[in-house]
């Protein structure tokens, strides 16, 4: 029998507030010691009351329109029970009837063709605290809670079960993400877990129309965590139905050391939830002037961007996809090339192989560095391609060269010329670099003229040594065949 996969992808995002989603505790936990940013409401002590962060309602607008979403103009906020003992409340304040935003879609390229994804839901919760194991050398092992995360504004984005295959969800995954960044409302940041997927996963008969029972995949830290872990579902469930069993619907969870989906919990349904409406939190009327509003101060999105890109600078899709990963990296681009729209697939070649190469290395985004080192690499760069076109410099020294740019801050004619690195370039002082490496090397000058073309690859090495590494490579070989050429006749 064939089968086929049926994907749905839950994604959660921290939203880049100042506070949490219904206190005034500062948002940023990442780096704080453990319960540093709580208070009585977002600890659940009794008689608090909340109130909505409105700029956490304005972020998940905005990521609303950006993927083609209706947004409601009524909505609410209702009680979602479970007895965690990471949820101080015993209950999460989240959306379920009434979303923000419904009925989206993203486009992905898939195989050469346009696939669309449809998105169902985007709505607005509270995130819970942050459970710690502990294991000691002894034997003992016991729990803590960090409450600094609790209560941090949480936007989860449900697609409908369109996608067939790892790659789409991989590809779904990585445009929400660049989509995010771009629109500056989440770091989106998988491993530091402000963007975080669940997968819900089915299998049917080829043909059918009916779906499958759902397993749901957590705890997956990458993109590339997703795709191995939907993949071995899928082989898992195919296993399972063809030995004769069933598919129960539960939860999983991936453990990335062994590659296998693991059993954790009966997967619940919505009226295990018991939801009801928040009667601490007033329903919320978002005006169309207000949509309208967020609408005219969205960025230029990267799909609009990439195709700019490629018609404006006249880039091929490759580059235009890599310079529009994120926002500041497509700034830099535009800001590099200036009114020099001859040099873009130049700058283009520079950023994407070199500079992303030095920014990998250093585990950072350009967004990371000060706005004078940004105009240092852009005056760099654009030194780097006129020295090597001017042949001042090869395109391998080239690369040593912008590697001291990047962490250094100098210019690359001033690393040039404090390391002597200028070619020669002088036709008549190569010449006689030349008539040295041919009086020298007699037996390859005679090889050469027996017809062995690899002579020509030694002198040039001889050529190069003399020049101490200097010579105009492209240059010498000219020069030097025309010489052997000669002598040869």
């Amino acid at each position: 029998m064939e089968w086929e996969t049926v994907i749905g992808l839950e994604v959660h995002a921290q939203l880049l507030t100042q506070s949490k989603m219904f206190c005034a505790c500062p948002a940023d936990y990442q780096d704080a010691p453990p319960n540093t940013r709580v208070c009585p409401v977002c600890l659940g002590m009794p008689g608090t009351l909340p109130v909505i962060n409105r700029r956490a309602v304005e972020y998940v607008i905005m990521t609303g329109l950006a993927v083609n979403c209706e947004i409601n103009e009524h909505t609410f906020f209702d009680r979602k029970n479970y007895p965690y003992p990471d949820l101080m409340k015993g209950y999460q304040i989240s959306q379920f009837p009434m979303p923000i935003a419904k009925n989206g879609w993203m486009d992905l390229e898939v195989e050469g063709h346009t696939k669309r994804v449809g998105i169902t839901r985007i709505h607005l919760e509270e995130d819970v605290a942050k459970m710690m194991h502990i294991h000691e050398p002894t034997g003992e092992s016991y729990s803590l809670i960090d409450v600094n995360r609790s209560s941090v504004p949480l936007m989860e984005t449900v697609s409908e079960p369109d996608m067939r295959s790892p790659e789409e969800a991989r590809q779904y995954l990585t445009k929400l993400q660049s989509i995010l960044r771009f629109i500056g409302v989440s770091t989106a940041d998988m491993e530091k877990g402000s963007f975080r997927c669940d997968a819900n996963v089915s299998i049917r008969p080829k043909g059918s129309t009916t779906l499958g029972a759902k397993v749901e995949v957590k705890n997956m830290n990458s993109t590339r965590s997703v795709a191995r872990a939907i993949q071995f579902e899928v082989e898992r469930q195919i296993k399972v139905l063809e030995q004769g069993g069933r598919i129960i619907q539960e939860t999983r969870g991936w453990v990335e050391e062994r590659g296998l989906t693991v059993s954790q919990r009966s997967k619940e349904v919505a009226s295990d939830y018991r939801y009801f409406p928040e009667p601490d939190l007033p329903p919320l009327v978002i005006s169309r002037e207000q949509v309208n509003t967020l609408r005219k101060a969205l960025p230029e999105l990267p799909d609009a961007l990439r195709e700019r890109f490629m018609a404006q600078y006249a880039l091929p899709a490759y580059d235009a996809r890599q310079l529009t990963a994120t926002r500041a990296m497509a700034q830099f681009f535009e800001r590099t090339v200036g009114g020099n729209k001859g040099r873009a697939k130049a700058v283009s070649n520079w950023i994407i192989s070199e500079l992303s190469r030095l920014l990998a290395a250093a585990q950072k985004e350009v967004d990371d560095y000060p706005e004078a080192t940004l105009k240092t690499w852009s005056t760099g760069i654009n030194q780097m391609i006129e020295l090597v076109d001017a042949g001042t410099i090869s395109s391998t020294q080239a690369k040593a060269v912008f590697d001291e740019v990047f962490t250094t801050g100098k210019e690359p004619t001033a690393i040039v010329q404090e390391k002597g690195l200028a070619q020669v370039s002088d036709t008549s002082t190569l010449k006689t670099i030349i008539d040295d490496a041919i009086a020298g090397n007699p037996q390859a000058v005679a090889d050469y003229k027996a017809g062995k073309d690899t002579a020509m690859k030694f002198l040039v090495g001889q050529v190069m040594k003399l020049s101490k590494g200097k010579a105009n490579p492209g240059l010498v070989n000219g020069l030097l065949k025309g010489k052997l050429e000669s002598l040869k006749g």
